[in-house]
């Protein structure tokens, strides 16, 4: 069971202790972050949910509504240091990510007004929990503790390294950052057996992820007598063997590496989907081996291999691998999250340049809506993203100063001005000049000390929200589109967003369960589940077709008898308990 921690005690100033509930605040409007620039004392007013006796003191305040937010913060008396942690991604080009031209940004424009000191905390990315673990073995985890993926927070909250706290006294500290979560649904996640451990980054477009594409040779194809990306299998068999048989690549034409839990088998699932399966098996952080969707993934990886489609020794690639065969001209395809700048597509058309790259085919009927090519018989579904962005916790060490600058950090991140100067730039040094919408038109700082970290800053502030958010779809998608390379992708990556919304729309595209109880045979059998689970594929996906179900059967009942039986049955349990989300009403068309 998880280990009790100490609560994070109030954190409200001197002189505002006898409030003890403020009103709720109406919705606001993207604008409404501006308000706090404008001198005035306006604070935000927080709804108390849970008791309203709590209300007592209210009628005493009325008069005089209480300084919250940026408006009300004095600097530390004494210096305060913080730890935040960001992704480094073993990424060559790119400054470190705990010592850069934005890192000291920060700093001068936030950790100094406030005697605040920001410190950074490199975490690899391929390797999250190794580093946390050796932080939380050492009592030294950042005073932000946060990741994607809700299993792996719970897992530091059930080893005592999260801290519990008020979220009035949140909201209190860091009103517009506590706002966005009540607009966006986002407080159904903030607790764990009922107490307050996260607060959640918002996630724009969810279900439509918009920002990862995949990219296609089309030169290649039309070579081989297409003209479109291969809709379905008949079509990609036969492409693939015409690209071996012309020569284009001199090794397998397909990317491909030993996967990790995140094995997605969405396109084998049955629909509508049936709850309870959905709750035991739809997961990323453990492979839900057992399952039969996952069989008949595995089955088409062993039908890929022994046509040749992909590398022979496979196990011994990683994502560096995929990545510099596809920027060498070698593979076919190849995807990853979208950016002004992407230096991997950079590189590949620098490699490549009379290359041609495509990100899907876009089908529609005499009407004009999007059709899907169901030849092969499986409905296109996929993994919705979460609602959230990072779910964020505080470290169970840190002192209440180092928390309350933790929200300050993130309260002062969520600013308008703050958000566009990390995410575009600082004009007359990034860019000169603005598009014909009024966002900043960026300049190659390739090489300078100036330049961008991932992504436009991605891993800084993706504490506050995970993409680039504009007026509209169209305007948000033209904010990551890639710029200086040979083909605009903008108008592509639009209508692949809508092909996507029609997905939702259908109900193919859906969310993971999410608990708010600790599933603690994750935190018990993930590893060796993990190491299993590639074990077994790589026998899988390698073996004589005509063994491939007598072994997966044994395979099966060795996963489950290896604890992955005991995961299923406690997240079905929790489900019964009424202890997770429930599958979206649409998916059940």
């Amino acid at each position: 069971m998880k280990k009790k921690v100490t609560k994070v005690v109030t954190l409200l100033l001197i002189g505002i202790l006898t409030i003890l509930m403020f009103t709720a605040c109406g919705k606001k409007d993207n604008n409404d972050a501006d308000s706090n620039k404008s001198g005035s004392n306006t604070g935000s007013k927080v709804e108390d949910k849970k008791d309203d006796s709590k209300n007592d003191n209210k009628d005493s305040s009325q008069d005089k509504e209480p300084v919250a937010g940026i408006e009300g913060w004095e600097p530390f008396e004494k210096n305060v240091s913080i730890t935040i942690p960001v992704y480094d991604r073993g990424q060559d080009g790119l400054p470190a990510v705990d010592n850069n031209y934005w890192t000291k940004w920060v700093q001068e424009n936030f950790g100094d007004k406030y005697n605040i000191t920001v410190n950074y905390e490199p975490i690899p990315r391929t390797d999250v929990m190794t580093k946390y673990s050796l932080l939380i073995a050492a009592k030294n985890t950042p005073t932000i503790l946060m990741e994607y993926d809700y299993p792996k927070v719970t897992q530091w909250a059930a080893e005592g390294a999260m801290a519990t706290f008020n979220m009035e006294d949140f909201a209190f500290v860091a009103p517009n950052y506590y706002q966005s979560m009540v607009d966006n649904d986002l407080l159904v996640y903030t607790e764990l057996d009922g107490e307050t451990y996260y607060v959640c980054a918002v996630r724009p477009y969810a279900a439509t992820e918009y920002k990862f594409i995949s990219f296609y040779r089309l030169d290649w194809l039309k070579k081989v007598g297409y003209d479109h990306v291969p809709t379905n299998r008949e079509e990609e068999v036969d492409a693939m063997n015409k690209i071996i048989a012309a020569g284009l690549t001199d090794i397998e034409p397909m990317n491909h590496k030993l996967p990790t839990a995140n094995y997605q088998a969405n396109a084998w699932r049955s629909f509508p989907l049936d709850e309870r399966d959905w709750v035991m098996y739809a997961d990323i952080n453990v492979a839900a081996f057992s399952w039969e969707p996952v069989k008949e993934a595995i089955r088409r990886d062993n039908e890929n291999w022994h046509k040749g489609f992909i590398t022979k020794e496979f196990e011994l690639n990683d994502a560096t691998t995929e990545q510099a065969n596809f920027v060498a001209g070698k593979t076919y395809s190849y995807g990853g999250y979208m950016a002004s700048k992407v230096d991997w597509l950079d590189a590949f058309y620098e490699n490549n340049p009379d290359a041609e790259l495509a990100i899907g085919t876009f089908l529609y009927d005499d009407n004009g809506e999007v059709v899907f090519d169901m030849t092969d018989g499986l409905i296109p579904q996929e993994r919705s993203n979460t609602p959230y962005g990072m779910v964020i916790g505080f470290s169970s060490f840190a002192t209440e100063e180092q928390i309350k600058a933790a929200w300050m950090y993130m309260e002062w991140m969520k600013q308008p001005e703050v958000l566009k100067t990390i995410q575009y730039g600082i004009e007359g040094i990034h860019y000169t000049e603005t598009d014909e919408l009024g966002y900043p038109i960026p300049l190659d700082m390739s090489g300078k000390e100036e330049r961008f970290n991932f992504n436009d800053n991605k891993d800084m502030w993706c504490v506050v929200i995970e993409a680039k958010e504009r007026d509209t779809i169209e305007d948000s998608i033209a904010a990551i589109a890639p710029r200086g390379i040979p083909q605009d992708f903008t108008e592509d990556m639009v209508k692949n967003y809508y092909v996507k919304a029609k997905k939702a729309e259908n109900g193919w595209i859906y969310p993971d369960p999410v608990f708010s109880v600790p599933i603690e045979a994750v935190n018990m059998y993930s590893a060796s589940l993990q190491s299993l689970f590639q074990e077994y594929y790589t026998k899988l996906v390698k073996c004589d077709p005509a063994d491939f179900d007598t072994m997966y059967e044994k395979f099966r009942q060795e996963y489950l008898d290896a604890g992955y039986q005991e995961i299923i049955d406690e997240r079905l349990a929790a489900y019964e308990a009424g202890k997770s989300t429930r599958l979206p009403d649409k998916s059940k068309k």
